[in-house]
């Protein structure tokens, strides 16, 4: 489709994320069109080692999915935009010119996502104490563990859980710690040490 447009040139096409990286450092080309999920490396982690090589090209994502496990990490990662396959032609023309002159474009559906994302947690934060609970159970503490390590009761533990399930809108831990890391809540270790 791009080939036969007038004012693009495709220069390059990669089968996953791990390829993609190579020839984006090789041709250096002004956009990338990233799919998210592929094989070996997804199209988040390519992303996040484009933007930490510093490669002068800007990502533009392009995917089925807008999910919210799908939409924040890409945009964290460095994506300057996020459409959806099914966008028109003329749409995706118009968001790869958006891209190389620097501008984000976000299909409606993922920015009404994003959106939601950006104030959920301004109107329900998490309490200190729940943060302290998110963080030992990010660390693998069991409820009793946590319990041990804050002086405070099991059970004062579990509706600390549930308060922290309600306000991330999860259903359980693994989901919680998920959530806590994709809103910057958590901090995951080795991004203490190297930064």
């Amino acid at each position: 489709m791009f080939t036969a447009a007038p004012g693009f040139e495709v220069v390059g096409e990669a089968g996953d994320g791990a390829e993609a990286l190579v020839l984006a450092e090789a041709l250096k080309p002004d956009v990338v069109l990233m799919d998210l999920r592929m094989p070996r490396m997804d199209g988040v982690s390519a992303i996040r080692a484009m933007t930490e090589r510093a490669l002068p090209c800007r990502v533009l994502v392009l995917t089925t999915y807008d999910t919210d496990s799908d939409v924040l990490p890409a945009v964290r990662a460095g994506a300057i935009g996020y459409l959806l396959k099914d966008a028109a032609r003329e749409e995706l023309f118009h968001a790869v010119r958006s891209a190389a002159a620097g501008a984000s474009v976000i299909a409606p559906t993922v920015a009404a996502r994003l959106l939601g994302q950006v104030r959920k947690p301004a109107e329900e934060p998490l309490s200190p104490r729940e943060l302290e609970v998110l963080g030992l159970v990010a660390g693998g503490s069991t409820n009793r563990e946590a319990a041990a390590t804050l002086f405070i009761s099991e059970a004062t533990v579990k509706t600390h859980l549930l308060h922290i399930y309600g306000k991330l809108g999860v259903k359980d831990r693994a989901s919680a710690v998920a959530a806590g890391y994709e809103q910057g809540l958590l901090v995951p270790r080795g991004d203490r040490r190297h930064s």
